[in-house]
């Protein structure tokens, strides 16, 4: 009697779980790529669970966009750059990138007139290859697509040549207020690789467009933290420390500048007409804003 009371009592509670999933209150801020709209995420396929902070989107009553460049030559982020060669044990954050690549983790395009990511256009086959293009002939591209199989490898002769001016990578955050815990939240929404070098930045003097044609492609940041939860990220100072490249960025233990934000006027910093002291003027000014926000809001 005990197992058929056991029975209906489970099948009580997955009928309720899947009732209040159906709630329109529940809506999540986060889309199932973690593009607005952060919810539980079942990643079958990987036979995994991701947990974060479930924030429906009648709570959110205000957020902002950031783009932000993380530069690897800042002493902070070296734990992202090393090893440039990848051991049984290590791999750079690129590098960790390439291999979910070839495991099959979306590759989004960039835009070509815009520095924004755009999640409807995914790359694939020899357009995905292209994006990783070391010169104008196929055979030289770091990502390698198998025409017939469709199978992705890299390509281990063009790595090292690469990874050297592989030393950015531009993330998309928004930063939110969550009336329902009375908290200020940032959650980063996309990450993308950004390479100096790419036959089409061709930009000469324009810093807006070599920063837009730097970016490679775009990952969506929670379908890449599946990959970035198993891998543990490269000691600094003390080899006992086990710390994933997940645990790195849910903590903020890198360095960052801000490129721009959302605005009316839909564009970056770089975009405006400023000299080096008035950039660094208004990246300050926007930091500061968005950190006095939350006491702002209390204020009044």
């Amino acid at each position: 009697m005990k197992k058929y009371s056991l029975i209906i009592a489970l099948v009580a509670v997955l009928f309720s779980a899947g009732s209040l999933k159906a709630q329109d209150t529940n809506t999540s801020f986060f889309d199932e790529i973690g593009n607005i709209r952060l919810q539980t995420m079942e990643l079958d396929a990987l036979a995994d669970t991701i947990a974060v902070i479930d924030h429906r989107a009648e709570d959110i009553t205000w957020s902002r966009v950031v783009y932000r460049v993380i530069d690897m030559r800042d002493k902070q982020n070296f734990q992202l750059y090393f090893p440039s060669r990848p051991t049984d044990q290590h791999k750079s954050f690129f590098r960790l990138m390439l291999d979910a690549i070839v495991s099959g983790v979306n590759v989004y395009a960039r835009n070509p007139r815009d520095i924004k990511p755009q999640f409807d256009n995914l790359l694939t086959g020899e357009e995905l290859s292209r994006t990783f293009a070391y010169d104008e002939e196929m055979d030289n591209n770091l990502i390698q697509i198998d025409p017939i199989t469709e199978e992705r490898s890299v390509n281990m002769d063009q790595y090292m040549r690469y990874v050297r001016n592989q030393l950015k990578f531009l993330i998309q955050e928004v930063i939110f207020f969550d009336t329902h815990t009375s908290r200020l939240y940032s959650k980063i929404i996309a990450i993308a690789p950004m390479y100096a070098l790419h036959p089409d930045n061709m930009a000469g003097n324009d810093t807006m467009a070599y920063f837009r044609n730097s970016v490679l492609c775009w990952f969506s940041y929670d379908e890449l933290r599946p990959y970035m939860m198993r891998q543990l990220i490269i000691p600094n100072g003390n080899d006992s420390q086990r710390m994933t490249y997940d645990d790195f960025f849910s903590q903020k233990l890198y360095s960052s500048y801000l490129l721009g934000d959302s605005n009316m006027y839909s564009r970056m910093l770089l975009e405006f007409s400023l000299d080096e002291d008035a950039l660094r003027h208004e990246q300050q000014r926007i930091e500061t804003e968005l950190m006095n926000f939350e006491q702002d809001l209390w204020e009044n």
